[in-house]
């Protein structure tokens, strides 16, 4: 399927929380989505985790009385297809005055490809403490991917994974100190950041609400780059022959409900490498608001292969 995108936009997102109800077949309730396009051989794995969060969100009303989405766990156990239905089932495990718990499984061809445990939390009054957002130089300074990739080639980028990178993936996504597409910019080191925004505001999506939306779309965020510091202290970019990465597990916690509009504009997604041994590494990442609000934190464990 082609990840060309003449009009970069952030239907990509939307698209991937959008969910279609169907029969459930092991669990309580069920959903479908359609995998979106890219230009490897296997989906992206933030669309199955997104898909997930939307397909739990739906059972767990939230607004004044209700609960919004708090951590989610998750274990990719295959690799999804592209552009093919996947169908979500969600197992109501709890429902409690202050917490709520589902279980969501996703199959495709009568497979089990991720397994998805969510806590959802009503919030309460206390004592409050957040983790800085580093200073950085900021993403008006910086090139866009479309900018960067201009004139340049190499490895194994093809047009299809230039226009991918440049603007198939629903967001406008900026590195400091600099991408990892061909070469690693910036140098060997454990840490970058990267700023995200969606190049357009938002759509709604059916059966969420737009704070339930926003959440979701943090948890379609998280896997794009988390692997990157890996790859960054490894001094492997993503173009070079031989190169393999997959998505392992999985752990968010979100901490706050982004205030209305927020996830229309930039947010900081701060990195660091935390492990690399025996074919795996484990990513860190926090994500801040542009005005340094700390929204959530993210660890994940991924495959890294170099021949």
């Amino acid at each position: 399927m082609s990840a060309t995108v003449r009009t970069p936009t952030s239907e990509v997102l939307t698209s991937a929380l959008t969910l279609t109800e169907a029969a459930a077949e092991h669990l309580d309730v069920a959903y479908t989505a359609v995998t979106g396009p890219c230009p490897w051989p296997k989906a992206y794995g933030g669309d199955l985790v997104a898909a997930a969060a939307a397909a739990a969100m739906r059972t767990v009303p939230d607004g004044p009385g209700g609960k919004s989405l708090q951590s989610m766990h998750s274990s990719f156990l295959r690799p999804a297809d592209i552009g093919a239905e996947v169908r979500y089932e969600v197992e109501l495990l709890r429902d409690g005055r202050g917490y709520a718990s589902r279980q969501v499984r996703a199959f495709q061809n009568g497979k089990p490809i991720l397994v998805g445990l969510l806590s959802f939390a009503a919030g309460e009054e206390g004592a409050s403490f957040a983790a800085t957002a580093p200073e950085v130089v900021g993403p008006e300074t910086l090139p866009t991917a479309a900018e960067y990739l201009a004139g340049r080639a190499g490895g194994t980028m093809t047009d299809e994974s230039r226009a991918y990178w440049s603007g198939g993936r629903g967001v406008d996504m900026r590195h400091v100190p600099g991408p990892v597409y061909l070469e690693v910019d910036g140098g060997r080191a454990s840490h970058q950041a990267v700023w995200v925004r969606p190049f357009d505001a938002l759509r709604p999506v059916e059966g969420l609400s737009p704070a339930q939306r926003d959440l979701a779309a943090l948890t379609y965020l998280c896997d794009y780059t988390i692997l990157e510091p890996l790859l960054r202290v490894l001094g492997l970019p993503w173009a070079r022959p031989g190169v393999v990465t997959a998505s392992l597990d999985h752990a968010m916690w979100l901490h706050r409900v982004p205030d209305p509009g927020v996830l229309d504009g930039w947010l900081l997604y701060a990195q660091e490498a935390g492990h690399v041994h025996g074919g795996r590494g484990l990513g860190h990442g926090r994500f801040f608001t542009r005005d340094g609000a700390h929204l959530a934190t993210v660890a994940q464990e991924g495959m890294i292969r170099a021949s």
